[in-house]
């Protein structure tokens, strides 16, 4: 149980310290990233210095692959950047080979007492980032101190014995471990502490090491199945360099082991030198072939034929969701694409309504599925994104997207269900609004027409004085509502033909619209509240009353 708890503990603070990191330097390091657009020796380079501070080639390959999806960067400098990256994952393991036990109280109590006394986010991060190596260092000497007693059982010895006889199958042990936590370098300070610790022998641990390499490919294959062919190509190019180097030194395993053993008398060194010796020599001759790799990668994972499939989101990517404030940007994005679908269907439902256009009404409906598909999208991405934890401000803005993604859902709704509904009776029955009722509901549309736009702005900006507007063409609205019905109960009483035949319509028709322009005025709430512009009730206070209040006596309540 100690020798789990100590992985446990290892595992947990490799997760804290790249947390930690992706969001004090998250988008710095994506923008970093993003230069690697240059020479391949340079691109190679930022890889090394980027995955060093982030201690994770598995998130840098996500972000570069990402990059590629977007056509941002070549396939040979993506490779190129991703052969770094596999070196940089080696320095972090260099610096933990050293004896830094004694650093882990230290760690410790700067990184809690940090998190606790900090107001701002970036303390909070680093104080974060603190408690994870602190965690990393204790996981790593509760791992040592735990192989003694497992390595003088007789039972242990000769399970070990009997696996450590198969050097390949150490590479699959590793690779599997590796791919299941998500790092290499947990697999590899694993191997080190077991080396250390004399419960493994050193051929055996170099396999494991192996198998990192191998394995730290495969989480980037499997998360980016969903992403474009560039994308793809990187993970496949990188998996491709591993196994190349991983089959031609396994047949030199016991002579490498011999070899380390001379360059330094410390099993941890030893595996520490092999890990990084293994990804310089893949870098160094690697380098010349980025592009006869990244051209054999496009050959394997060619184009996909020419389909824009509009519910397919855009700017929902994976690499991002460790950095909340960029993921949060991506989702926003995502909704402002969604929002103006939506503003296209309100158009073409009002077109449908005035000129009775069977096949737009037949567009207007499959637009609505694309709405709802996308809302699907961005709340489940969402739902990834709060497992990451959020600040106050990254909360409000989580709920701000979450509130106006679904109330753009509900306008999809409307105009499909509803609207699209009164206009296929309309067409059926051949019915005509009156020249006065066509421009009073035109007049209706268009003000709501305008208040999804402002709606939109508002979302964009978060500007209190536009929210404000907003709400006060809610109450426009209204007024104009109100003389609309009085208008149409005058054409009534006139005899109107059209206006008789169509009254039900009519009055529908504005009761959706609206309904469509609440839901996206429902955009400022979140606004005026946070800036404190909403009181708790619009009732007025019944003074020296007899009569009972159930509002007042049940509390405040906000209407």
């Amino acid at each position: 149980m100690n020798l789990l708890g100590g992985i446990a503990l290892l595992l947990w603070g490799m997760r804290m310290v790249r947390t930690g990191i992706m969001r004090a330097f998250g988008g710095n390091l994506r923008r970093v990233l993003g230069a690697a657009t240059q020479h391949r020796l340079i691109a190679m380079l930022i890889g090394v210095g980027v995955t060093g501070i982030l201690q994770s080639s598995t998130a840098t390959a996500l972000m570069i692959a990402s990059f590629a999806g977007r056509d941002l960067i070549a396939g040979g400098q993506a490779l190129a950047v991703m052969l770094g990256a596999n070196v940089g994952t080696t320095l972090v393991a260099q610096l933990l080979s050293l004896n830094l036990a004694w650093l882990a109280p230290f760690f410790l109590v700067v990184g809690v007492a940090g998190h606790l006394s900090a107001k701002e986010t970036r303390r909070q991060d680093l104080s974060r980032l603190a408690i994870g190596i602190g965690l990393i260092l204790l996981g790593l000497q509760l791992i040592l101190a735990a192989s003694r007693p497992v390595e003088a059982s007789p039972l242990v010895r000769m399970i070990v014995d009997a696996v450590s006889a198969n050097p390949l199958l150490g590479i699959v042990i590793g690779a599997l471990f590796t791919w299941l936590a998500h790092s290499s370098l947990t697999t590899v300070l694993l191997a080190m502490s077991f080396a250390q610790g004399s419960l493994v022998p050193m051929p055996f641990a170099l396999a494991l090491v192996l198998g990192a390499n191998l394995g730290g490919a495969l989480p980037a294959l499997t998360l980016t199945l969903a992403e474009p062919p560039p994308a793809r190509r990187v993970a496949l190019g990188n998996a491709a360099y591993r196994v190349v180097g991983v089959a031609a030194t396994l047949p030199f395993i016991v002579p490498l082991a011999h070899l380390f053993r001379i360059v330094d008398v410390s099993p941890a060194r030893q595996l520490v030198d092999f890990h990084t010796a293994f990804n310089v020599a893949l870098a160094v001759v690697g380098i010349w072939f980025t592009e006869p790799i990244a051209r054999l990668a496009a050959r394997v994972i060619g184009d996909p034929p020419k389909t824009d499939d509009p519910a397919r989101p855009h700017y929902l990517e994976r690499s991002m969701l460790d950095t909340p404030s960029v993921a949060l940007a991506a989702a926003a994005r995502e909704t402002l694409r969604m929002a103006d679908i939506v503003a296209g269907m309100l158009d073409k439902g009002f077109a449908v309504i005035r000129d009775g256009d069977r096949n737009l009404l037949r567009e207007v409906e499959r637009t609505d599925d694309i709405v709802d598909r996308l809302q699907e999208a961005i709340k489940l991405y969402l739902v990834e994104v709060s497992r990451e934890g959020l600040d106050d401000s990254e909360s409000r803005r989580w709920q701000e997207i979450v509130s106006f993604s679904i109330n753009l859902e509900h306008i999809g709704d409307v105009i499909d269900k509803n609207l699209m509904e009164l206009a296929a009776k309309k067409i059926k029955y051949r019915l005509s609004f009156s020249p006065e009722g066509l421009a009073e509901l035109s007049e209706f549309y268009g003000l709501v027409s305008s208040d999804l736009q402002h709606a939109i702005g508002v979302f964009i900006s978060g500007d209190v004085k536009s929210a404000r507007q907003l709400i006060r063409d809610k109450a426009r609205l209204r007024q104009l509502e109100l003389q609309a019905g009085e208008n149409h109960l005058a054409r009534l009483r006139s005899g109107l033909v059209e206006s008789i035949e169509t009254s039900s319509l009519h009055l529908d028709i504005i009761r959706d619209l609206k309904r469509i322009q609440h839901h996206a005025v429902s955009v400022a709430y979140p606004i005026l509240e946070a800036a404190g512009e909403l009181r708790a009730t619009r009732l007025r206070e019944l003074e020296n009353s007899d009569v009972a209040d159930p509002i007042k006596d049940a509390g405040a309540t906000r209407l």
